[in-house]
């Protein structure tokens, strides 16, 4: 009897540790399926605006100019410009519009200025409700 009580404390323990065999072999296939496709897929193009040049030029332009420190400056037409706070940019474009909601607004930004500063001038003539705004662009190959 004592070959009895001997055999049931000689039971198989179980081994809790994860099989990682089937891991591996779905991420090889995951992997040679991506190495495969990857060269099938088509990049996308982007069509960005082209410029060009209106063969009719607006009677009256105004022209708010973001300087290097990013301060502001606004012109009409031909006039010097004239420094302006942000807080008062939506107000001054409007009278300087003269109830002529058609007058274009143009934004011309210098090179070092982060685009923060110029997309903030666009926000506020666009909460304003000012129409027509674009952008100012240079003519030529930038310089180096």
């Amino acid at each position: 009897m004592s070959s009895i009580s001997n055999r049931g404390s000689r039971r198989r323990r179980t081994i809790n540790e994860i099989n990682m065999v089937p891991f591996i072999d779905v991420m090889l296939v995951l992997l040679i399926i991506f190495m495969v496709s990857a060269p099938m897929i088509t990049t996308g193009l982007v069509d960005l605006p082209s410029v060009g040049k209106s063969s009719v030029q607006p009677e009256h332009v105004i022209h708010v100019i973001v300087g290097a420190d990013e301060k502001l400056k606004m012109k009409l037409d031909k006039e010097e410009p004239q420094p302006l706070p942000l807080n008062r940019l939506a107000e001054r474009v409007r009278s300087a519009q003269a109830g002529v909601l058609t007058t274009p607004v143009v934004i011309s930004a210098d090179r070092s200025v982060k685009y923060e500063a110029v997309v903030r001038v666009m926000d506020v003539l666009q909460t304003a409700g000012i129409a027509r705004v674009g952008l100012a662009v240079r003519n030529g190959a930038p310089a180096n």
